[in-house]
């Protein structure tokens, strides 16, 4: 569980020129901004913003950017809305990141190991395994994961893992809302759509969704596992890369697992010696 840090759009790279007043529409109506608020926030003309719509304009790289962040829009979008555009994604190159990822690397790294004896992993976009400390590695095998990558199949699909999830129900809904959530925010990235569909499709999924709550929720959520009849609690920490303009990086998460008593803490600690 140890992959390079590498480029993996999300998006087409084979969008036309006749795709960008599409998407730069949609997107303004998504964020029910008028052609005139529009071009307020982007610092452009609001005569500019309508020959854009109609194609009439073709948008330069800078006026690009100035609309992806007054739309608020994912840096993997703005990469879509380029190529659409007839411009190469600033992920494609890769002529001046090999340091700065190879830094991002070193210091996933760092994160990671410094968890130990908890597990940590590093997942991308669609929370896909990127890397794992010892002690992920260690635990997910002995949950009885051992082929899956993807964590959200892992917990969801019927098996081993699911089976030892004492309140599935609730950490199922809990992650369907947050898919739900990064495929709205994300409509051009065709492999989290695929994703949310085939997560709906498996056993029970839908179900869980529509489940009422016994009670009030929680303060935070914890996957709670069956350990040979004991029970592991445990939450999870999500970090990001800040102020990163690039696909790849932006994608990252890493995600580390908390003890959520003393039990779980001595389980880990114990395993470790």
């Amino acid at each position: 569980m140890d992959k390079p840090l590498t480029y993996r759009n999300s998006q087409s790279m084979t969008q036309t020129a006749s795709k960008f007043p599409e998407l730069l529409k949609t997107w303004r109506s998504r964020r029910r901004l008028s052609q005139l608020d529009l071009a307020l926030e982007a610092g452009l003309s609001q005569r500019h913003i309508s020959f854009l719509e109609t194609g009439r304009s073709k948008p330069s790289r800078l006026a690009i950017s100035q609309l992806g962040l007054a739309l608020g829009m994912p840096v993997a979008e703005v990469d879509t809305m380029l190529v659409s555009a007839g411009y190469a994604a600033p992920s494609m190159d890769q002529r001046w990141s090999a340091e700065t990822r190879a830094a991002v690397q070193a210091s996933i790294d760092h994160v990671l190991t410094g968890h130990e004896p908890f597990p940590a992993f590093s997942v991308d976009r669609i929370w896909t395994v990127q890397k794992a400390n010892l002690s992920a590695q260690s635990f997910f095998t002995f949950i009885g994961n051992t082929t899956e990558m993807n964590i959200l199949r892992a917990i969801l699909t019927p098996g081993p893992v699911r089976d030892r999830l004492r309140n599935w129900t609730d950490s199922a809904r809990a992650l369907m809302r947050i898919v739900e959530m990064e495929a709205a925010r994300r409509p051009n990235d065709q492999e989290a759509q695929d994703l949310l569909k085939d997560l709906l499709d498996l056993p029970g999924v839908r179900a869980a969704m529509e489940a009422v709550p016994d009670g009030p929720p929680e303060p935070v959520l914890a996957l709670k596992i069956d350990v040979d009849g004991s029970e592991l609690s445990l939450f999870s920490m999500i970090a990001t890369i800040g102020m990163s303009s690039d696909a790849a990086l932006d994608d990252i998460r890493i995600e580390t697992l908390l003890p959520a008593d003393d039990a779980t803490r001595s389980w880990f600690l114990a395993r470790a010696h």
